[in-house]
C-alpha cells in the first residue's frame, strides 16, 4: 500500500481531524441506515494506503464535498478503480494533483511518507515502461489566469541548482525541508497556472529537475518509499517536457537506489531501457555513470564477463565527455566518478589491486567534498584489506575531516562501515582515526 497522499490533502483542505472525519462518516453512513463506528485509527489506517469497503469511499466523499463547498470523487479521495492508476487514468492534470498532495504532505511532515517502503515489482517497474512507451503528451498547454513566463522558468532553473549545491555542502536531511518547501510555494502555483504547449514543456522540465533533487535528498534520508515516488514523479514530468535525455537521467537515480537496495536483476534492466529509449539523446557523462552502475550491478550477481565488459563501456564513454557539452542534471560525473564506480565492480569481483588502482585515481581527481567523502572511504576499505593500516587510519583521517557539517544518512552510513573495519584492523593510528569517526557521528542528525 503506498500512503493515500490525496485524501490527506482534502482533510486538511476541508479543516476537519481524523477523528472528525471519522464522526461525520458515521453520521452520514447513519442516514443511509448504516450502523458504523469509525474513529481517528480507521482514518490513520486509510491514509496509510487502506480502503475501506461498501459504501464508505462513497461516504467519505459526501462528507468532504460537503465541507468544502464542491464535488468530490472516488478519484479525488485517491479511491477509485482498485488497481488503477487514477493518475494516469486523469491524465497530466491528475498527475500535476496527485505530486502536489504528494508535496504538501512531506512538507508538513506526515511520519507515514518517510517511513513507507519503496514498493517492489510491477508497481516498481510502471512508471519506467510507461516513460518509455506511448502515448506520448502531444499538448501540455494549460488554461489559467496567471501565465508562466520564461522568468519563472528561470528561477525555477536556479532554485535547482542552489538545492543541488546545498546538498552537496549539507546533505540531504538538511536540505530536503528547503526544497519541499519551495515545490510547495513556488512550483505547485505555477504548474496550476497557464501557459502554452511550448512554456508547459520547459516549465515540466525544470520542475522535473527539482523534483529529482528532492528525491535524492529523501534517500539521503533513508526515506526510500518517498524517495522513489520523487523520482517516479520526475520521470512523468520529463516525459510531459519531451527531453528524453533528462529522462534517462531520472532512471539513472532509480539505478542508484536499486544498487543501495539490492535489487541488483532490477538495476541492469532499468539502465538498459535508459540506454535503449534515450539512444542517440543520452550524452556521454549519462552513459558512462549508466554502464558503471550496471558494472557493480552485475558484480553482484556472479556475472564477471558482463560485468568487465560494461567497465570497458564506462571507459570508453568517459572518454567522450566534453567541458560544457552536458546538461545542469549531469554534472555530478565529475573526473573521477568511473574509478569509483570501477573500484566497487573490482573490489565484487575479487581484483584487489585493479580496484585500489582506481579508487587511487578517484582521489587523485578534484570533486566536491560529498563525492571526495565516498572515494577516501572506499580508499581507506582498500588499504585496509591490503594490510596498509596506517595508510588506512590517514586516509580515515581526511574522510572524517571532509564529512564534518553534513547532514546525510548516506555519508553516516560510511563512516560507520569504515570505522568497523578500523577497530578491526588493530592499529594504534586506525584506533586514533576511528577515534576522529566517533566525534563526528556523536553529533545527531
Amino acid at each position: 500500500m503506498e500512503p493515500n497522499v490525496l485524501l490527506e490533502s482534502l482533510i486538511d483542505e476541508a479543516g476537519v481531524s481524523r477523528a472528525g472525519l471519522a464522526g461525520h462518516v458515521n453520521q452520514a453512513g447513519r442516514a443511509r441506515g448504516l450502523c458504523l463506528r469509525y474513529e481517528h485509527t480507521a482514518v490513520a489506517r486509510w491514509l496509510k494506503g487502506q480502503r475501506p469497503r461498501g459504501q464508505v469511499p462513497d461516504l467519505i466523499c459526501e462528507v468532504l464535498a460537503g465541507r468544502l463547498g464542491r464535488p468530490v470523487t472516488l478519484d479525488d479521495i485517491g479511491m477509485g478503480v482498485s488497481g488503477v492508476n487514477t493518475a494516469a487514468r486523469a491524465g497530466l492534470s491528475g498527475f500535476v494533483e496527485h505530486a502536489t498532495a504528494l508535496w504538501r504532505s512531506d512538507e508538513q511532515q506526515r511520519p507515514h511518507l518517510t517511513t513507507a517502503p519503496a514498493v517492489t515489482g510491477t508497481t516498481a517497474v510502471m512508471p519506467v515502461w510507461e516513460w518509455e512507451n506511448p502515448p506520448e503528451d502531444t499538448d501540455v498547454s494549460r488554461p489559467g489566469p496567471s501565465r508562466v513566463s520564461m522568468a519563472d522558468i528561470a528561477m525555477l532553473r536556479a532554485a535547482r541548482a542552489h538545492y543541488e549545491q546545498m546538498y552537496r555542502k549539507a546533505g540531504g536531511i538538511a536540505t530536503r525541508s528547503r526544497i519541499v518547501g519551495f515545490l510547495n510555494a513556488e512550483t505547485a502555483p505555477l504548474l496550476r497556472g497557464g501557459y502554452s504547449d511550448a512554456m508547459g514543456r520547459q516549465l515540466h522540465r525544470a520542475t522535473a529537475g527539482l523534483v529529482a533533487v528532492a528525491g535524492i535528498c529523501a534517500y539521503d534520508s533513508d526515506a526510500h518509499g518517498l524517495a522513489q515516488r520523487y523520482f517516479h514523479q520526475a520521470l512523468r514530468l520529463a516525459k510531459a517536457s519531451g527531453d528524453i535525455g533528462l529522462g534517462g537521467y531520472v532512471i539513472a537515480l532509480l539505478v542508484n537506489q536499486s544498487l543501495y537496495l539490492a535489487e541488483f536483476r532490477r538495476s541492469v534492466a532499468f539502465a538498459e531501457a535508459a540506454l535503449r529509449a534515450a539512444g542517440s539523446h543520452i550524452t556521454p557523462a549519462l552513459a558512462t555513470d549508466l554502464h558503471a552502475m550496471q558494472a557493480k550491478a552485475y558484480a553482484q550477481l556472479g556475472d564477471h564477463r558482463s560485468a568487465l565488459e560494461c567497465i570497458r563501456r564506462a571507459e570508453a564513454e568517459s572518454g567522450r565527455i566534453r567541458s560544457g557539452g552536458e546538461p545542469d542534471e549531469t554534472g555530478y560525473v565529475q573526473p573521477g566518478l568511473v574509478n569509483v564506480q570501477v573500484a566497487e565492480a573490482l573490489l565484487c569481483l575479487g581484483d584487489l589491486a585493479g580496484a585500489r588502482e582506481h579508487a587511487a585515481a578517484a582521489v587523485r581527481s578534484p570533486a566536491h567534498d560529498r563525492g571526495t567523502v565516498h572515494r577516501l572511504a572506499m580508499l581507506t576499505h582498500l588499504e585496509l584489506l591490503q594490510g596498509e593500516a596506517d595508510k588506512a587510519a590517514c586516509t580515515a583521517s581526511e574522510m572524517a575531516e571532509r564529512a564534518r557539517g553534513m547532514e546525510s544518512q548516506r555519508l553516516r552510513d560510511r563512516l560507520r562501515s569504515v570505522r568497523k573495519h578500523l577497530t578491526a584492523s588493530g592499529s594504534a593510528d586506525a584506533a586514533a582515526a576511528a577515534g576522529l569517526i566517533d566525534g563526528a557521528l556523536r553529533v545527531p542528525l
